[in-house]
């Protein structure tokens, strides 16, 4: 089964085939759906960097997250302004002709996040702690914990009905 499909079965299944009856629902329009990785393999070798850029292996992982995320359809890249995470984003957003917006990990999921995001698909590129904590606060419950610092494969998927229901799995791309 490819990678994209599973990703994307279970919210088909959940839907239903009768995209007429979503449409009156307006359930697409309303749905929100986050992707959330953190940035890709970043250079160790300068211990006093803190702010590195990816390393060949990262570069080549980014530009396999945009294959991975190539059908998948996308409102907005968010990442932190950190070099790592931007250049994991880069390749995604200039597939699908987007910009990279910045967003604050110690805001969270504020109410402002929540509008700006709301009816959209947003793929989230952030770190081993913040993506975790994230998406755990969508949750409301501490569910995920931190990403070990050498996984850079986890996607994490969150998406937000119109009833409230959420719904939530993570896959390692590795």
């Amino acid at each position: 089964m490819s990678t994209i499909l599973k990703i994307v079965l279970p919210f088909i299944l959940l839907f239903g085939v009768s995209s007429e009856e979503n449409i009156e629902n307006n359930i697409i329009q309303e749905t929100t759906t986050y992707y959330f990785i953190r940035h890709a393999e970043k250079d160790r070798s300068n211990k006093t960097e803190k702010d590195p850029n990816l390393t060949a292996e990262g570069l080549k992982r980014a530009q396999r997250w945009a294959e991975v995320l190539k059908d998948i359809p996308l409102d907005m890249v968010l990442s932190t302004n950190y070099k790592r995470t931007l250049q994991t984003g880069a390749p995604i957003a200039g597939s699908k002709q987007l910009s990279i917006e910045n967003y604050n990990t110690s805001n969270g999921f504020d109410d402002e996040f929540r509008k700006r995001t709301h009816g959209k698909s947003v793929l989230v590129v952030g770190h081993s702690n913040t993506t975790p904590q994230f998406v755990n606060e969508i949750l409301g419950e501490e569910k995920y914990a931190n990403i070990d610092d050498t996984e850079n494969g986890a996607l994490f998927t969150v998406q937000i009905l119109p009833n409230k229901e959420i719904l939530d799995q993570v896959l390692y791309l590795n």
